[in-house]
C-alpha cells in the first residue's frame, strides 16, 4: 500500500492575548497572510489580523485510513505547540483532514492520468 498525503486544517481562536502581543501579531501579518497559506510538514500559520481567528495547515503520510486521526492529532498538538513556544494563548481547537487520494481529479488531471496511461 502506497502512503496517503493528508492535509490537516487546524482553526481555532487567539486567547487572552497581551497588548504586545497584539502588536506583534499585527506587525507580522504579512508573512501569515492567506496568500502565502501552504500544507507543510512543520505546519504553516495565517491570519487575520482585524480577527481573533488562525488556520495552522498541515501536511502529513499515513499508511491507511486508520491513521488518519493520529494525523489529526498531531496536527492538533503542532499548532498548540507552534503558538505555545511564542506566548500566544488560544483556544478552541478543531480540525478538518482531507485525504488527498480520495479528492477527484478535475479535468486537467484526468488528462493528465489518460496522458500517462
Amino acid at each position: 500500500m502506497s502512503p496517503r498525503t493528508i492535509r490537516v486544517t487546524v482553526r481555532g481562536a487567539f486567547d487572552a492575548l497581551s497588548a504586545d502581543q497584539r502588536i506583534e501579531l499585527q506587525s507580522r501579518a504579512a508573512e501569515h497572510d492567506v496568500a502565502y497559506a501552504a500544507y507543510t510538514a512543520e505546519g504553516s500559520l495565517t491570519y487575520d489580523p482585524a480577527r481573533p481567528f488562525f488556520t495552522f495547515r498541515v501536511a502529513d503520510t499515513v499508511e491507511s485510513e486508520q491513521d488518519i486521526p493520529a494525523a489529526v492529532a498531531r496536527a492538533e498538538a503542532a499548532a498548540a505547540a507552534y503558538l505555545s513556544e511564542r506566548g500566544y494563548g488560544f483556544k478552541n481547537l478543531s480540525s478538518q483532514a482531507v485525504d488527498m487520494s480520495q479528492v477527484p481529479l478535475g479535468k486537467r488531471g484526468r488528462r493528465l492520468t489518460e496522458r500517462a496511461d
